[in-house]
């Protein structure tokens, strides 16, 4: 298998890995967690049933998660087909599976806990952490062997691009806080956190503007060393664009009562930029040579 073949197979994974995360999040915001009262099983009687339409939709993303093992299944052979083979292609490849079965067995628990908004903030937080090792092997899949690398020569602007993604982290897991406190339980029925919702908000908010003023603070740094710019300019680029649009659509959900569809948006969002994130640290560190076609 060619570099350029195999870096498809691990684009599938990502993609599914994404869909994932954002039909559980129409699962939560339909009402349907437990839609399925069971696991593996739909409920007692049935593996799948659909009679309902909170019960479809759950259905769905357990489905989805059928799909998400065959691709991670063909990043994991495709590691091994790969020519030449790549010990950390095989490694990242494998954590997929690691991960994937985790979060499966996770996704068991919540609904044995009738949606605990700290099992729901888990298996969201554990499938943030296979699309950034998802991300990690769709760039490295396609790296050419054996060539040297290079840094940014800004240690500045390394710390810089290292704080940023505690900072997203740090506002993806608030923002999961505030959706454990929120309306959006995934059943009406569910236990909520005890939380002030203004107030976790308000933290939420203070991450994503901090996030976004220690990028602005790297567009100022690697301005002074054309090297650092073009390793890292196009990827500041897209994560600005992004997280502006993540801001505005944070905001404007918060302040028009949380609908389903911007809250639907915002999840798919923070997922992509995740992916952003993680790309943007691996441009600190990137082979001399271009990425093969």
């Amino acid at each position: 298998m060619t570099p350029a073949t195999y870096q498809r197979s691990t684009y599938f994974a990502l993609v599914a890995l994404i869909g994932i995360i954002v039909t559980g999040a129409a699962v939560r915001l339909t009402n349907s967690g437990l839609g399925c009262d069971d696991w593996p099983n739909c409920n007692s009687e049935k593996l799948i049933d659909v009679s309902s339409t909170h019960a479809a939709i759950e259905q769905v993303n357990r489905l989805l998660t059928g799909v998400v093992v065959i691709a991670v299944a063909l990043a994991v052979m495709g590691s091994y087909l790969r020519t030449p083979r790549r010990r950390d292609l095989v490694w990242w490849s494998w954590s997929l599976v690691l991960g994937v079965f985790a979060n499966a067995f996770l996704g068991a628990i919540t609904v044995w806990v009738d949606l605990h908004p700290y099992a729901v903030q888990g298996h969201l937080l554990l499938s943030m952490a296979l699309i950034a090792a998802a991300a990690t092997l769709v760039r490295r899949s396609a790296e050419p062997d054996g060539v040297p690398r290079e840094r940014v020569t800004s240690t500045r602007a390394t710390r810089l691009i290292q704080v940023l993604a505690v900072g997203v982290t740090v506002a993806v897991v608030t923002g999961t806080v505030v959706t454990g406190a929120g309306p959006h339980a995934g059943d009406e029925n569910a236990v909520r956190l005890n939380v002030d919702i203004p107030w976790i908000a308000r933290i939420h908010g203070a991450s994503v503007v901090m996030s976004l003023l220690v990028a602005l603070a790297l567009v100022v740094v690697i301005r002074g060393s054309l090297d650092d710019r073009r390793r890292v300019q196009a990827g500041l680029s897209r994560w600005l664009t992004l997280a502006v649009m993540q801001a505005v659509v944070g905001y404007v959900q918060y302040f028009t009562g949380v609908p389903e569809l911007l809250v639907l948006a915002h999840v798919a969002g923070a997922s992509v930029l995740y992916v952003v994130t993680t790309q943007l640290l691996l441009d600190t560190s990137r082979p001399t040579a271009k990425l093969v076609p």
